[in-house]
């Protein structure tokens, strides 16, 4: 069954620096199945972040559509939520509070809104540290965190915008192996943004491959390894090759767009 469909998406802006348009994402078309999870990966500023945002309806695309169970997504909802990179947590409120803090946004009753925090803290690994504030935490801690407060408000659609990017590569693989763990037993339908193809195939069922700006789909691959997965999977011949194909379109596709700008320089 589709989750979220996107039809022909495109987004053009005026830079604020040249004055000239921006085309930042192409006729960008996929689609998600409920509890699937899938990454897009692609070089820098070919527009990954941006179509989040565009699907969390923080920003209008040019053309084209998001259907979340068939009906046009266009306003921000509870139906998704979106992990960035940074978890922005609020330092004066405590683990248990942050997580609390969308549910109390959504007028849920402090009662309930505490028994769905603590059952996340569970999930996620943190018991023990409800009354801890975010400087007490680790990196990797506060993006648990992160993490159970955007399931507080339990989305259909979990968006990720590189929520591990600025951990250290230890915490980072640890990371990797918790967001799994939690995605099997929630069977939420993730997007996940990274610029790690390893961590996009050690997480995915399919993984979409940008081009360089403007940002489209070169191709779409399914990793073919089982589930459950652990670490020890990345050692694998065939993960290897599944990281040479999708390295190697995305060098094509930086060599095409340096040929396309350099023709148009003249």
């Amino acid at each position: 069954m589709k989750k979220l469909e996107a039809r022909n998406v495109s987004l053009s802006y005026r830079s604020e620096r040249t004055g000239g348009m921006v085309e930042a994402l192409r006729d960008v078309s996929f689609d998600l199945q409920a509890g699937e999870f899938v990454s897009i990966v692609g070089p820098s500023g070919c527009g990954k972040s941006t179509l989040l945002s565009i699907i969390d309806g923080l920003l209008p695309a040019t053309s084209g559509e998001f259907l979340l169970d068939g009906r046009p997504a266009r306003q921000p909802g509870r139906d998704r939520a979106l992990v960035f990179q940074e978890p922005s947590l609020l330092p004066w409120r405590t683990v248990l509070r942050n997580i609390t803090f969308g549910l109390e946004c959504h007028k849920i009753a402090s009662a309930e809104a505490k028994r769905r925090a603590l059952a996340l803290i569970r999930l996620v690994g943190l018991d023990g540290f409800a009354n801890a504030y975010p400087y007490e935490l680790s990196g990797g801690m506060q993006q648990r965190v992160n993490l159970a407060r955007a399931l507080a408000v339990d989305p259909e659609v979990l968006l990720m915008d590189e929520p591990f990017a600025a951990l250290d590569a230890q915490t980072r693989e640890a990371m990797q192996a918790e967001l799994l763990r939690v995605w099997e037993r929630t069977k939420k339908t993730v997007l996940f943004v990274t610029h790690q193809i390893d961590e996009a195939i050690y997480l995915s069922d399919r993984v979409i491959v940008f081009s360089s700006r403007p940002g489209r789909i070169a191709e779409i691959i399914t990793p073919k390894l089982p589930r459950p997965r652990n670490l020890q999977i990345k050692h694998l011949p065939e993960f290897h090759a599944l990281m040479e194909r999708i390295w190697s379109l995305i060098q094509a596709g930086d060599t095409l767009a340096a040929a396309t700008a350099h023709s148009a320089n003249g």
